[in-house]
């Protein structure tokens, strides 16, 4: 597995790392991280996300995360989330499309939609394949009997 070096990450991210390797070059002992180091560390997982930020900063995650969490959770630099519909295009004319399945067992199906609105093909797929999975399990093995002398 590759290491993250210092010119992968994202400048602002980049310099705080400096900043925490430089205190720990310079500390005395097991001193604790300055609060000064630790919010400038919750404001980069606001903005790079925890998990970068910890690896990135070699910072324990789940004190990150705690410290995160107690200075209002994460945000994402202070927008809300919204819900945003997306209506699919209107059709200017008739679509079609076909979908073919088909099971390790051999069963298949071939379904051709033209001009008409599509079904729910994930319930259609997965209904599909409970059924070829059932077929499977039911048959008897096909293995070859040995004869014993």
């Amino acid at each position: 597995m590759r290491t993250r070096s210092s010119r992968d990450l994202p400048a602002r991210l980049d310099g705080l790392h400096r900043r925490f390797e430089r205190w720990r070059r310079r500390r005395q002992g097991r001193s604790r991280i300055p609060e000064a180091l630790w919010a400038s560390a919750v404001r980069a997982a606001g903005e790079y996300g925890l998990n970068a930020t910890a690896r990135a900063l070699r910072l324990d995650y789940y004190a990150l995360k705690k410290r995160l969490e107690a200075a209002g959770g994460m945000s994402d630099g202070g927008t809300a989330t919204t819900f945003v519909e997306l209506a699919p295009p209107a059709s200017g004319g008739s679509g079609e499309c076909i979908l073919e399945l088909e099971a390790a067992g051999g069963a298949k199906m071939r379904i051709h939609l033209k001009g008409v609105e599509a079904p729910d093909l994930t319930a259609l797929s997965e209904c599909f394949w409970s059924a070829a999975v059932r077929h499977r399990e039911s048959r008897p093995s096909r293995r070859p009997s040995r004869s014993r002398t």
